[in-house]
């Protein structure tokens, strides 16, 4: 001000080049801070013209406040720093790098500021400073420390957020096998003779054939359909649970009496029938303390229970229909016993070899032994003729199996058998049935080389 007169106009034309500088310096600073401080040749030249122009727009500013010549050097900076922006310019574009603003990165610019304004205000101390910049620098330390807030709030709505994927099944929302260890491990520690918990394991019954008759889309929708019937039946007495696959659980509050209710409110929840399905579920449960004392120990009883329930069940709708159909082989054709007993051994042994899991190998080893079933539609006197049989009468054997797929298909629970039955004639190649062996009494004749 004294430099110049006192006139506003020539000491705001004086200021503004420099306090523009400034602000360009900062914000390439902060590029460079983003980049990993390697601005690379093209970033760098504009670093260094902007640079060039903030010592000469400095030096300008120091000579017209104190009344000194200027320097023919700090002139020449002008040039220099448009050569350095225009070769910058110059430079053939390449890609960009990719910048990920996480990390330290984010930290420069704050502790670039934060640590100017600290500076300023220790100066304070020493020498009062300008009432501007001694308000600059408190607006400054304001600015860091409301940015560090929306850093921690972010942070914590992503801890938040990331505890609770951890913690929930994806496709149900309902807890996950890490949350009912965690709840479980509280409900143990504050179980107690007027705090008794149950932990009730569930398992469906049907849902792999509903899964492979309807396809999987189908079967995540009745997974999450049954999820919400089981959440809104222990809504207010507990949680629920999704362990993966077709397994549920839930963990309650319960007293005298009340966990033989919550278990068939849970059945009753965990079941659907429809149109060609039947979807169950057997169940296990633990009181905690009363039969258990801590998480494992409470978990192994249910499971145990669980599947010993599942045996009893065993012998329901699948067996009992495939136990009918065989007694129907049987009494049609008694020497085929020993056969399909043969078939479904060797299915068995190959299933294992392969490493089926149980599900699969069961399903292999129902088809080996009603591989036949639709014999019963052949007539007599068609499976016992002696003679070669005329094509008329092999396409009438042939299409055992496809008669075979039929009588299975009507069981909702053996249609993934049925689809084995069907195909266990077809060539390797799944182009058609091979040529029949001939009568029962006939020995094998070689198949067609293409064929089984």
């Amino acid at each position: 001000m004294d430099g110049t007169g006192g006139a506003t106009t020539t000491v705001i034309a004086d200021l503004i080049y420099p306090l523009g500088d400034l602000l360009l310096a900062a914000f390439v600073i902060g590029v460079f801070g983003v980049v990993g401080w390697r601005p690379g040749p093209v970033l760098g030249t504009v670093g260094l013209g902007l640079l060039l122009t903030t010592v000469a727009d400095g030096a300008s500013l120091y000579s017209s406040a104190t009344g000194a010549a200027g320097s023919t050097v700090v002139d020449a900076l002008w040039p220099a720093s448009a050569i350095a922006l225009g070769w910058a310019a110059w430079q053939p574009t390449r890609p960009s790098p990719n910048v990920t603003l996480d990390g330290r990165r984010l930290l420069v610019m704050p502790w670039a500021f934060g640590l100017t304004a600290l500076a300023l205000l220790t100066q304070n101390a020493f020498d009062p400073l300008h009432p501007a910049a001694y308000a600059l620098a408190i607006a400054t330390t304001a600015g860091v420390l409301a940015r560090m807030s929306l850093t921690f709030s972010e942070n914590l709505r992503l801890v938040a957020r990331s505890r609770a994927e951890a913690l929930t099944d994806a496709l149900t929302g309902l807890g996950n096998r890490r949350s009912l260890l965690l709840d479980v491990d509280d409900a143990a520690r504050m179980a107690g003779p007027h705090h008794r918990y149950a932990v009730l394991l569930f398992d469906l019954n049907g849902f792999k054939g509903y899964n492979d008759t309807y396809g999987h889309p189908a079967g995540d929708a009745l997974l999450a359909r049954l999820g919400d019937r089981l959440v809104a039946m222990v809504a207010g007495r507990g949680r629920a649970y999704r362990l993966g696959g077709d397994e549920f659980c839930v963990l309650a509050r319960v007293d005298d009496g009340t966990a033989e209710l919550l278990t068939a409110d849970a059945i009753a929840a965990l079941t659907e029938h429809g149109d060609g399905f039947s979807v169950t579920t057997a169940c296990g449960v633990a009181v905690l303390p009363d039969e258990a004392q801590d998480t494992s120990a409470a978990l192994a009883l249910a499971d145990r229970r669980l599947y010993e329930d599942k045996s009893g069940r065993a012998t329901t709708e699948p067996d009992s229909t495939r136990e009918v159909l065989l007694q129907v082989l049987r009494e049609r054709e008694p020497d085929l016993h020993e056969h399909l007993h043969g078939v479904a051994s060797l299915a068995r042994e190959v299933g294992r070899a392969f490493g089926l899991p149980a599900e699969e190998l069961d399903t292999v080893v129902r088809a080996a032994e009603l591989h036949d079933v639709g014999k019963v539609a052949v007539p007599d006197a068609i499976l016992h003729k002696p003679a070669r049989l005329d094509p008329a009468e092999r396409r009438v054997i042939q299409r055992h199996s496809e008669v075979g797929e039929r009588i299975l298909a009507i069981s909702p629970a053996l249609r993934p058998v049925a689809r084995v039955v069907r195909a266990s004639h077809e060539r390797w190649d799944g182009q058609g049935l091979s040529r029949w062996s001939g009568g029962r009494g006939h020995p094998a004749r070689r198949p067609d080389r293409r064929g089984v």
